[in-house]
């Protein structure tokens, strides 16, 4: 693969506006659009009010020309849990919808999250700048007391390393080299520092002591950057998010 392009991040002037809901806008071209997903907001699961039918409405309403107003549907090129924030890209019509998922289904292309997790994740040796989670993981999502899950185990691979440590808590870089659901959840926790704020793999416990006396109410996982190409060109672009979210970067601070 060409090495990619310099980073494209987001302007902070460009957002795109949704009654209280605000979306950063990341990059956009004649049939697509490269958003920042809030916390919170499903990607198309919830008609009217999700990510895809609000990008909808503002492309109608002329807020995005780029996009021109005859564009009929918003399409996700890929999967973001509703819970998860960041960079997700969006196809503007069938034909662009092909062009994106078909990199995604080749697994040509590379996404790099931001996660938080409990306690302090070393590397395994000095020498290092990277290391695997290589559990197998069965396809669909699983549960804190059995995170590898019921039934036929594929194998998956979830590359990491870790940015910096607070007293309690490990700020890590993950890369999914596969793609099974909620991997990098389920791995973390299979490693023994489930990502913060997990309501389906962390424990009950740290979820009350997070919300009470952090005021921490979102899920520690962020999609911080995507790779892939652009219609017409040979060689790949990343888009980055406006990085660490305020409230993640916040309770590493507090924790200091």
């Amino acid at each position: 693969m060409n090495a990619p392009r310099l980073p494209v991040k987001p302007d902070p002037e460009s957002v795109i506006a949704a009654g209280e809901v605000r979306i950063p806008l990341v990059a956009c071209g004649s049939r697509w659009l490269v958003v920042e997903k809030p916390c919170g907001l499903s990607i198309h699961n919830d008609p009217g009010n999700d990510l895809c039918s609000l990008v909808l409405a503002a492309v109608r309403a002329g807020c995005l020309p780029a996009l021109g107003r005859d564009i009929a549907a918003i399409h996700a090129a890929h999967r973001l849990d509703r819970d998860t924030s960041g960079i997700v890209m969006l196809a503007g019509g069938s034909k662009a919808l092909a062009f994106f998922g078909g990199q995604f289904a080749a697994k040509t292309v590379r996404k790099h999250y931001l996660a938080v997790v409990h306690g302090r994740l070393e590397m395994p040796s000095a020498e290092r700048e990277r290391a695997d989670w290589s559990w197998p993981l069965t396809a669909a999502a699983a549960g804190r007391n059995d995170p590898l899950g019921k039934g036929k185990r594929i194998p998956c691979t979830t590359r990491w390393r870790t940015l910096a440590h607070s007293p309690h808590y490990s700020l890590v870089e993950c890369e999914p080299l596969s793609g099974r659901k909620h991997q990098i959840r389920r791995h973390a926790k299979l490693a023994g520092h489930p990502v913060v704020g997990d309501r389906r793999y962390g424990s009950v416990r740290a979820l009350n002591y997070l919300r009470r006396h952090r005021h921490f109410n979102r899920l520690g996982l962020h999609a911080h950057a995507l790779t892939l190409h652009l219609p017409g060109d040979t060689q790949p672009t990343t888009f980055q998010s406006g990085g660490l979210p305020e409230a993640m970067r916040k309770l590493l601070d507090m924790d200091r």
